[in-house]
């Protein structure tokens, strides 16, 4: 009611930055990315998310400091891209290889990959860092099995000819440059404040229907705030299968343990054969609101297609005693079957946690918070 009383304001114009640009930068080496002199992609379709699972890990350095890690990057985007996307952001991401399917007999591709899909430090952090070197490290696969999904016999192979990275450059007017430069010549430590992601794999499981799964250790300031539990059979590795697809197997209930403190409170009960998956998604459902805190409970997936690609679960352990500061928190994972886990299943733990890091720019001193 404020506003629409407020009829002397006057407009105002953000002319605090003056230019923003952006420049592509080029490996150090330039060479292939691939262990083939030629590409032939024949009957054979990329995966969902096909650019992330083309890489085992990527790095992001600040004056050779790392501040954020991906590891298994394929498997650790595409469970928090599925919490994350909307429909709307979906059709946007379909450039970056999301949901694109390709068949094309000349097997060539182009991808255009913003680094929030990949790294939590790209989706968090919204300030400008000043006057420091930063690195971006790309790790292959030691082969492409999951990035395609066709006939193992016709040994296709990926190759990359060009990657970049297009990185945008600030330039402010002549009084907020002033101010950036006071701030330090004051020599004072900047905070970086961001989420991170850290996925933990528990490669072959027992075929029994009870698990317990000690996940880590970790320190206060990273426990986990948000956990996203998956499973998977005879897909790691393995071409005939789709890599990007997670499965249900018969799971009944999932508990995650921090020290003595269990979440969620009620037992899921879980009963896919009977189609008792409910309260699966609308736990899946809550994870933007709270995450981003914002009102919306708009969702990628419905409850048809959560079920035939996802049937992950979403445990929100974002709310917890913050009164002890020293102490580590043990992260344990117990998940129940109602039948026994088939062979060559595979557990996936996506662990969201905080993390905080400080840089100077007038010594080029960047620092890890524990």
């Amino acid at each position: 009611m404020i506003d629409i009383l407020n009829i002397t304001s006057e407009p105002i114009f953000d002319d605090r930055i003056i230019k923003i640009e952006t420049h592509t930068y080029n490996p150090f080496t330039n060479t292939t990315f691939g262990y083939s002199d030629e590409i032939r992609i024949r009957k054979t379709m990329l995966v969902n998310n096909c650019a992330a699972f083309m890489f085992d890990e990527i790095r992001y350095k600040l004056n050779d400091v790392e501040i954020d890690r991906n590891r298994y990057v394929g498997i650790s985007s595409m469970l928090k891209n599925y919490v994350s996307l909307t429909y709307d952001k979906d059709l946007i991401a379909m450039n970056a290889g999301w949901n694109t399917i390709s068949d094309r007999e000349e097997g060539y591709f182009n991808f255009c990959v913003p680094l929030s899909m990949l790294l939590d430090f790209c989706e968090d952090y919204k300030r400008l860092i000043v006057n420091a070197r930063h690195e971006f490290i790309l790790i292959r696969v030691r082969n492409d099995n999951n990035c395609l999904v066709g006939n193992p016999v016709t040994e296709s192979e990926i190759e990359f000819f060009k990657v970049q990275w297009r990185m945008p450059h600030v330039a402010l007017n002549e009084i907020n440059k002033l101010s950036m430069l006071r701030a330090l010549e004051s020599g004072r430590f900047l905070s970086m404040s961001f989420r991170s992601w850290d996925l933990y794999v528990y490669p072959l499981l027992q075929n029994t229907t009870k698990h317990s799964w000690a996940v880590k250790t970790a320190t206060q300031l990273e426990k986990p705030r948000y956990v996203i539990f998956a499973l998977q059979t005879g897909r790691k590795n393995v071409m005939s299968q789709n890599g990007s697809v997670f499965d249900d197997c018969n799971l009944s209930n999932v508990k995650l343990h921090l020290n003595s403190t269990f979440y969620p409170y009620d037992d899921l009960n879980l009963d896919f054969g009977k189609k008792k998956y409910a309260v699966l998604f609308d736990v899946y459902s809550r994870f933007r609101r709270a995450y981003y805190g914002i009102d919306c409970f708009e969702t990628l997936l419905n409850v048809l297609s959560f079920t035939r690609e996802g049937s992950f679960v979403v445990i929100d352990c974002s709310r917890q005693n913050e009164s002890v500061k020293g102490a580590t928190v043990d992260v344990r994972i117990e998940f129940d079957c109602k039948e026994n886990v088939p062979a060559n299943t595979t557990a996936y733990c996506l662990i969201i946690h905080d993390r905080v890091a400080q840089y100077n720019s007038l010594i080029n001193v960047v620092r890890k918070i524990m």
